[in-house]
């Protein structure tokens, strides 16, 4: 729904997450109060906003919401867009989602199709229809250049998989915002997230939990010169980019890819079409709250367009060594433990983000811990990112 000002007052309650004093990050909250089977369009636009202003927002005690209910409400925070998942079908999501489909499938809700099943282990004999499944892919982790020791990982040690934005790169246009419900999960034992990636960071987590980061704050830790570099710059993503960059393998932290020159030429990409081919900003603008987001999705970026103002002549960074580079020293800044929320989650509650704003990344756990089932949803958006300046389209 698109952001304007908003009337009456909302009839559920916003109250912002708590953090510790050592704790830098500055999004997140929890709403309460509300029942998605029979939201209001007032309440509607309330919640889209405050999943702006926030961020992360966690919708407590929706343990009864349907799916087909939970995909209206998603249609119906943006009802402009096109009636789908933001990647697609799930023939076509099978066909081009390279890395994203690789090793799983990929389950819809019956009746309700565009909202996925996503989990680990026996999802129950019935799941909405869904008969004895039992979900069997590779450890989260394995995507990892260097990958966890399996022994290691049953002693409770575990990484971040993927740093991401949830956004299809390719003919449609990213999700503003993600949803997802907890069915279920397990909450014990804790797991410890190690960073491997020479830092010695660490830090403990609830099992089965998604963790966020913000690029307002990414934004906000660059040099003047960088920003201002930032503010004029642009990226264009490689056609069918999970497809491209399907055998690239990541870092051990979750954030970009190791190099080691696995991205597929593009005439092994099959069919595509360059009108489809994405241009965004560096500088994602939150439309509510003019916020600047740093949003550089690093995996999938083939061609960086760079300079700091809009008169200069861009210079083009095709080497994606060099653009990964660039990328990892501004990124990293934020990838520590004061600036991670991790958000806790009861079975029933639902949480949902801002994907103009943030990175996420799932969190694995040893199987023996139990089984986990979610339900996501989200759809793209009827608007594009929009930053501070004007860029070119694709050529």
């Amino acid at each position: 729904m698109s952001p304007s000002a908003i009337t009456p007052e909302p009839t559920f309650t916003v109250t912002r997450m708590k953090k510790l004093p050592n704790e830098k990050h500055n999004f997140g909250a929890v709403v309460t109060g509300v029942d998605l089977n029979n939201i209001s369009d007032a309440d509607v636009q309330h919640l889209s906003e405050a999943i702006w202003i926030h961020k992360v927002v966690v919708v407590k005690g929706q343990k009864d919401l349907l799916p087909a209910k939970h995909w209206e409400l998603v249609t119906r925070f943006d009802p402009d867009a096109p009636q789908v998942h933001s990647h697609g079908n799930l023939k076509a999501f099978n066909k081009t989602g390279g890395l994203l489909a690789k090793n799983r499938e990929v389950i819809g809700i019956p009746g309700a199709e565009n909202v996925r099943l996503i989990g680990k282990g026996f999802q129950g004999e019935d799941h909405y229809g869904i008969k004895n499944m039992t979900i069997t892919k590779p450890l989260s982790h394995d995507w990892h250049a260097e990958e966890l020791p399996q022994e290691e990982f049953e002693a409770g040690n575990t990484r971040f998989q993927r740093w991401h934005i949830d956004a299809p790169l390719y003919n449609r246009d990213p999700a503003w915002f993600t949803t997802l419900r907890c069915i279920k999960r397990p909450t014990a034992p804790e797991v410890n997230i190690r960073w491997e990636d020479g830092s010695g960071l660490s830090m403990k987590s609830e099992p089965g939990l998604t963790a966020f980061f913000s690029n307002v704050q990414t934004y906000e830790l660059m040099t003047e010169e960088e920003r201002k570099m930032a503010d004029h710059s642009w990226v264009e993503y490689a056609p069918h980019p999970y497809m491209w960059m399907g055998d690239c393998k990541g870092n051990s932290n979750g954030l970009g890819v190791a190099n080691q020159g696995k991205e597929k030429k593009l005439e092994d990409l099959g069919d595509f079409d360059w009108n489809n081919v994405k241009r965004y900003p560096m500088i994602w603008v939150n439309p509510i709250t003019q916020e600047r987001a740093f949003q550089v999705h690093g995996i999938c970026a083939r061609k960086l367009f760079v300079r700091s103002s809009p008169t200069e002549e861009p210079k083009v960074i095709e080497d994606v060594t060099e653009i990964r580079a660039l990328l990892k020293t501004i990124q990293e800044r934020v990838l520590k433990p004061e600036y991670i929320l991790i958000p806790a989650l009861d079975e029933g509650d639902i949480v949902m983000w801002a994907n103009y704003q943030l990175f996420h990344t799932a969190i694995d756990y040893p199987e023996s811990y139990g089984p986990r089932t979610m339900h996501q949803a989200n759809i793209g958006s009827s608007i594009p990112p929009v930053g501070p300046n004007s860029i070119p389209s694709v050529a």
